[in-house]
């Protein structure tokens, strides 16, 4: 289940209830007239079950919530009612099956962006990389893999391509170039001074047949990515973040960002050239298949969710028909009568 909150301007506010009242999978309905102050308004929270949330938040976003009111939405980790279950019950599909868009939205567009915290992250992931193909360590090489956090903008280069966003794409993948160049940067640098202090040498990359599988790109390099990309998308359409661990753990792009960096400084560039098709493959794999993880969930979706029923609709037509009957037959009767009286007094 979801929790929205939503602000609403009070002329709209009659129009928001009643679209939220009619709407499948929703319960737990508030209302608190005059309660928001900035942007003024009333405020009405309720649940919805994921799987009928896209176009609830849709029909809202049409009576222009987004820009004169507020649509704010919170996952719910535990919900005791009734009421919520049966709002459930009645929702079409799975809510794990459910991709809330704007959600989506929402976060590929943060990940995509380049911030402090993301290239602190990936350099010292990328440095923890350098070390571990130095020591050997495959201990290290996981724990870097971990702590990368480039899959958020590999996520945002997918979710531009099924938008054909022009705009999402170039600042993700601008993201991703920028990203991986600052931190083999810093990582070739810690790596050359380590030389030139005597603590790294050259035959280091000589004897680290545990870590090899990082310089040599194949076939199943791409397999790996495909699934990890799949995966990838699944984890967070779907809201389980514990799947990307294995994610992360699964594709050797910041492992490939690291050797490259360390060869580079010894000098190999015969491993430099392995290391840098091993991470291009990767992020290709995995862009390839969470565009098209996407691409089926979309189609399946529109296929088989279904809309807001207009149930409330519905009743209020039938109401308006027995009106508009019982107003005809009243009006027949009345004519009969003025008619009737006409010619009596005649």
């Amino acid at each position: 289940m979801l929790h929205l909150r939503v602000i609403s301007p009070a002329d709209r506010t009659d129009r928001v209830l009643e679209t939220i009242e009619r709407a499948t999978g929703v319960a737990n309905v508030v209302l608190m007239p005059k309660a928001a102050r900035r942007p003024a308004g009333d405020v009405l929270l309720f649940d919805v079950a994921r799987e009928a949330a896209n176009d609830l938040i849709e029909e809202l976003k049409r009576l222009g919530l987004e820009e004169d009111g507020s649509i704010a939405i919170d996952n719910i980790e535990l919900s005791i009612s009734r009421a919520a279950e049966e709002a459930e019950e009645q929702a079409p599909g799975e809510g794990d099956d459910a991709v809330i868009w704007d959600q989506l939205a929402q976060r590929v567009t943060a990940d995509s962006r380049i911030t402090w915290a993301f290239l602190a992250f990936l350099a010292i992931a990328t440095q923890i990389a350098g070390i571990g193909v130095l020591i050997p360590s495959q201990i290290l090489i996981v724990g870097a893999m971990v702590l990368g956090p480039e899959f958020g903008a590999v996520a945002a280069v997918c979710f531009g391509l099924l938008r054909r966003d022009p705009r999402l794409i170039a600042v993700a993948s601008r993201t991703l170039v920028v990203g991986f160049a600052v931190a083999i940067a810093v990582t070739f640098a810690c790596a050359f001074v380590s030389r030139a202090i005597g603590w790294v040498t050259l035959d280091m990359l000589q004897h680290n047949d545990e870590v090899r599988f990082i310089v040599t790109p194949d076939k199943w390099s791409f397999i790996v990515a495909l699934l990890a990309g799949a995966a990838g998308v699944l984890s967070i359409t779907a809201g389980k973040s514990s799947a990307l661990v294995g994610v992360f753990i699964s594709v050797t792009t910041v492992p490939a960002a690291g050797y490259m960096a360390v060869a580079m400084a010894l000098g190999r560039w015969d491993a430099v050239g392995h290391s840098l098709a091993q991470l291009a493959v990767n992020i290709a794999g995995m862009v390839a298949a969470g565009t098209a993880t996407l691409l089926v969930q979309r189609f399946l979706w529109h296929r088989y969710g279904r809309r807001i029923p207009i149930v409330a609709d519905v009743h209020h037509e039938h109401e308006h028909e027995h009106e508009h009957e019982h107003d005809r037959r009243l009006g027949t009767r009345t004519r009969t009568g003025t008619g009737t009286g006409t010619g009596t007094g005649t």
